[in-house]
């Protein structure tokens, strides 16, 4: 065997190593990327119910929020109504 021939013979033997390395490496890669992706989804499934009970919340204060608005509105116009009733018979 020649010098040549055994350079060749390691040279292919490093070649194969590292193939097998990178094959290794991008296996062990694609199994983390998929378990850091049903995590994710977790969460993602999680903060969208949080959400989704947050914005129920929301609609909830604002419908109450409405009521008592209405509820003041009409109060007021109650209070005009006698504001006005007294201040006319002050006038006569």
């Amino acid at each position: 065997m020649t010098v040549d021939a055994g350079r060749d013979g390691r040279l292919d033997l490093a070649i194969r190593r590292l193939e097998r390395a990178t094959t290794l490496l991008e296996q062990r890669l694609a199994h983390r990327l998929a378990e850091a992706g049903a995590t994710a989804g977790g969460l993602f499934d999680r903060d969208r119910a949080q959400l989704a009970a947050d914005l129920d919340a929301a609609r909830g204060r604002e419908h109450d929020l409405t009521v008592a608005g209405e509820a003041a509105s009409a109060a007021l116009a109650r209070a005009i109504t006698q504001i006005k009733a007294v201040l006319g018979k002050a006038e006569v």
